[in-house]
Order: C-alpha cells, then structure tokens, then sequence
C-alpha cells in the first residue's frame, strides 16, 4: 500500500501459502512488552486472524486462535459485506466502533481505503446521534476524563495514559456538539471521531493520539435525569472555577507531552475564544470551530471564485453575508478577514464586506457595548443595527451567504431567490451540523436560483438532478483542514499555529482543487484524495513554520516530499516481537 492511500505499481505480493495477497515489502518489526492473550485484547496490536503460524508460535498464544490465516484485505472485506447489508447509519457506526476497539489496524484500514463511505458513518453526520447514544451503549473506555473532583490530581493523573509519544490531543466540554447543544460527557465521541480522522487522514499513528473529556457537568435536564449518563450529573461550571480547572488540564498534558498539539473542539461560544486567546500564542493549540472552519470556509471561497471565472484577489470585493455570531461564525469572519489584508486590501477596506447576521438582526455600532471584542470588529453602522437578513440581501446585494447558525431551514426561499435576482452564481454555504440543522438543503439551492450557485454544505450531499441536469455539491468540513495541519506542526515541532499557517493550509486545499472540477462547481476535492490533501497542507504548514523560525526540529526541505510521506503512519500488519532481557 502506498502510504498516501492506494496501490503502488511496483509493490509485490505472494500469490501462494499463508503470505498470500501480503506485500512482500520489508516492514519493520514493532518490540512489545506483553504477550499471549494480553495481544489479542490489545487493539493496537491484535491482528485477529492475520496472525501468522510464526507469530502464533513467538508470541504464545498458537491454539487461540482459529487455524485458518487471513490476510488485512480478506478481513477488510468481510467488514465490509456486513456493513453493506445494514441500512441503519448509526448500527453501521456502532459495527466500525467494534472493529476500532479490537483491531485498529484493520479500523483505519477501512478508513484509509473507503474514506468516501466510511467517513459519514464515523464522523457528520452520523456521529452526531452517536453521541446523543453514548452512554446507552458505552462499551469500552477511549480516552481520558477529568472533573472538578480531579483538581490537584491532573498532572499526576495523565500519567495514566498508557503511551509516552502523544501528538495530538482533541478536547472537548461538551458544551457545543454540533447543531445539538449541551451533550455533557456524551460529546466524547467528537474527540473520538475527529482523532480517527487524524490517523486516517492525516497519518498520525493511533498511540500519538488522546481523545479527552473536560466533563465540568451539564445543563442538559434530561442528560442531568437520565439513569444511563455516563457524565458528572451536576450543574455545569462556569467562570473562575472553570477557567482553574481548564488551565491545570493544558499544564498537565503540556508538562508530560511539551510538544503536543491540542485541538479545542465544541467549546461554548462564550467560552471558545476565551480559551484560544488565553493559550494560542504560548501552547501549540488551535480552537477547530473557529481557526479550522475558518479555514476550511476560506478555502472553500477560493474555490467558488475561481468556479464562478472570477481571481482570488477578489475575495475583498465579495459582499459576506454570514449567519451566525457564535465562535464559528466570528471564526470564519476573522480568518477571511486576514485573507484578505493577506491580498493587499487595507483593515478598513476588508471589513466593508461583511455583514454579520445573530438571532436580532445585523450586528451593529448600536450595540456595541453588549458585543465580545472580536464580534465588535464586524459590527456595522448604528443605522442598520437590528435589521434582518431579509433586509440586507435587498440593501446591500451580497455576493456570499454562509449558514453557521444550526437552526434548520434559516434559509427561505425568499431570501436565497432575492440574493440570486441580484447575483449571478450567488456562493451558498449553509454549513451546519448535522444535516437536519442546515440552513438548506442542495436540492432548495439550485431550485431557488434556478441552478445558477455555487453550493457547498457541511455534511455530505448527494448531487442534484433537475431539468434533466445534474448540479454537484461539496461538502466544506473541517476535516480537508485539520489532519495536515496537525500532521505539518507535528513533524516539524511548531511551537504554536499561527494565522498564516491557517491561511496557507487554506490556500494549499484551495489551489488543489482541479481546474475540470471547478467546470463542475465542485470547490472541494474528492474525499478519496483527503490523505494527498493533507499531504500538501502538512508541507505548506511546515514551510511556513521554518518561514516564521517556529519549527524545532529540522526538515529537509529539498526533499520535503517524501520526507512527510515517510512519516505518515499506514495501517498495515507489521511483525511483532517480545520485548526480553538478553543475557550472555
């Protein structure tokens, strides 16, 4: 297999015995310190049945398995045969959650050569009624949890986890999954999910990678009532006692991991771009909601543009429309803001093209005191503080409409169909999670503007025939972004990501877009090349991080290529060894 994803020409296989269909490139072996039946238990190194007679015999476990051998392809299948015969996306979930907590070779395996159709069953949209499920089938512990109870104990507690090389942490609180509000500890399938991708995507070996759980209670009254939560069934924290708690967690996993990567995911709103202001310039971390969708976001503009024949460059001349003044949308605003000063265009100038939309209107100077600072940025004249979407399109014509508001349907045809009497190509994104909570659907969006727009979505959309035409959709999700960011600050030791990595990982996704799918209003490259993707963006951050003299280890840039393919974990069987003490 190549490590990008695929075959590679000139690799061989052995056609005959029990290394039949098994490459016969060298791989070298893995030293373990356990043995016997504690292998067959141990997800990162069971192979199930693809164990071989020599491994049965050195490792002590020979009669414990079945005697026929597989090979990683003939058990990928087999999967793969029981997961086509169920309809239900969510028993499709929990069958891959079963392979991942026995065999994570075989899991990220699936992932890597079916990303197209295993990705939605693992990630949006699917994993949205996961977590919603979690506690109800909690089968075995990922990841870590701390709690109020835990103060004090946090530095020593990580030293719990099992792995001594973890990369990449993704943390959550639970506060905001999704479109779907206050999940508590059941949002611990987002950190899950997301690290998945990671490794698959992204080539970050599954023991580099630590799912946690800031479980500081939940407001969810059912969540607080129901027998089968798994979380604190207390009262959420909030303020001071929060932030204390929050801040002992980034000391601890910095102190025993100093160059780890932590990804904030569905934080609160009120609390996300506390957090991220609070760490960003001396922790390398990144908030996802509102750095990755901003980028993701940004990429995906870039592309309409180029889909609608219009420059780049242009980006400062657009007319924004986002709805939304939560993390993500204030995200999104303020990493196009850069772009575009990125482009030559002054501060003033850049803000012009936004108008920021919340649940009382456009977000204006009227107000201003009751704004954070970042929404404040994009406020516009006191005149037009309070008036409606509605309003804005018919005032001031824009030329892009982003959804980040998870409340399902926001987008009437009232409005897209004014927006498209103004505009030709109008750019829709109607970017919430999961489905049911999109601003609107493709089908709506080429209907309404008579299949004159560009359309990107944040779950997967089937494409949309009409008038005996089919009209492609994109999905603009945050996983094109945050595996190669991930991957390039990890390789190269960034001391921290900053917002030129994020506009170069942007443009990077932007321009690997084709040119023939542009013709098709495609702004996204296929799924199936997300591991190239995050190739290309892993070394656009990274030359970027030696650019900005941040990088702390050294990367060789005239042969960066195959320097970060060859650091891209590939889940294939590899020999395992017993570690033992040699003595003469």
């Amino acid at each position: 297999m190549s490590i990008l994803g695929g075959k590679e020409e000139e690799e061989e296989f052995f056609v005959d015995g029990e290394w039949a269909g098994c490459s016969k490139q060298f791989r070298a072996p893995i030293t373990i310190a356990v043995r016997g039946t504690d292998i067959l238990t141990d997800p990162l190194f069971n192979k199930g049945t693809a164990f071989k007679t020599g491994e049965r015999d050195r490792l002590r476990f020979r009669g414990l398995l079945p005697p026929r051998i597989s090979t990683i392809m003939q058990q990928k299948g087999k999967i793969l045969a029981s997961l086509r015969e169920e309809t239900s996306n969510i028993k499709k979930n929990i069958m891959l959650e079963d392979v991942h907590d026995r065999n994570e070779t075989l899991y990220h395996r699936i992932l890597v050569d079916h990303i197209e159709e295993v990705a939605p069953l693992i990630y949006t949209p699917t994993v949205g009624q996961a977590c919603k499920e979690f506690g109800d089938r909690f089968r075995r512990p990922r990841g870590m949890y701390f709690t109020k109870e835990d103060r004090g104990h946090m530095a020593s507690m990580v030293y719990n986890w099992p792995h001594n090389d973890v990369r990449i942490i993704c943390v959550t609180d639970g506060s905001r999954i999704l479109g779907l509000g206050d999940l508590g500890a059941n949002g611990m399938g987002i950190p899950i999910g997301k690290l998945s991708l990671y490794c698959a995507a992204g080539g970050i070996a599954p023991h580099r990678v630590l799912p946690v759980m800031l479980d500081m209670g939940t407001d969810n009254e059912e969540l607080l009532e129901s027998e089968t939560y798994m979380g604190t069934r207390e009262r959420r924290l909030h303020g001071e006692e929060f932030y204390e708690l929050a801040d002992e967690f980034m000391q601890a996993v910095r102190h025993r991991w100093p160059n780890v990567l932590v990804q904030f995911e569905d934080f609160s709103s009120d609390k996300a771009q506390i957090l991220l202001n609070k760490y960003r310039e001396h922790h390398l971390c990144f908030n996802d909601d509102i750095q990755g969708t901003g980028a993701t976001t940004l990429a995906g503009i870039l592309g309409a543009l180029r889909a609608k024949g219009e420059e780049v460059s242009s980006l400062g001349k657009q007319r924004i429309l986002i709805a939304g003044a939560g993390s993500a949308g204030i995200g999104v605003a303020q990493v196009m803001l850069q772009a575009m000063i990125e482009q030559g265009y002054s501060e003033k100038e850049a803000k012009a093209a936004f108008f920021v939309v919340d649940q009382n209107g456009l977000i204006g100077k009227k107000r201003i005191h009751s704004l954070s600072p970042e929404q404040a940025i994009f406020a516009r004249k006191a005149d037009d503080d309070g008036i409606s979407m509605l309003e804005v399109v018919k005032k001031y014509k824009p030329t892009i409409i982003l959804g980040v508001t998870a409340v399902g349907g926001l987008f009437t045809e009232e409005l897209i169909s004014e927006m498209a009497s103004h505009v030709d190509k109008p750019i829709i994104f109607p970017l919430s999670n999961p489905t049911v909570k999109a601003e609107c659907t493709a089908e709506q969006a080429f209907e309404w503007t008579n299949g004159n727009c560009i359309f990107a979505s944040g779950s997967p959309l089937d494409p949309v025939e009409m008038n005996g035409k089919i009209y492609y959709t994109s999905q603009c999700n945050n996983m094109y972004v945050f595996p190669g960011l991930g991957l390039g600050a990890s390789i190269c030791g960034a001391k921290k990501v900053t917002d030129r990595m994020l506009y170069v990982a942007a443009e990077a996704l932007a321009n690997y877009v084709s040119s023939d799918d542009h013709s098709k209003g495609k702004v996204f490259p296929s799924l199936g090349e997300i591991r190239q993707v995050s190739h290309t963006i892993a070394i656009a951050v990274i030359k970027e991080a030696l650019k900005e003299n941040l990088a702390t280890k050294d990367v060789p840039l005239k042969d960066i290529q195959n320097f970060v393919a060859k650091r891209m974990y590939d889940p294939v069987y590899v020999p395992l060894v017993e570690k033992r003490e040699v003595t003469i």
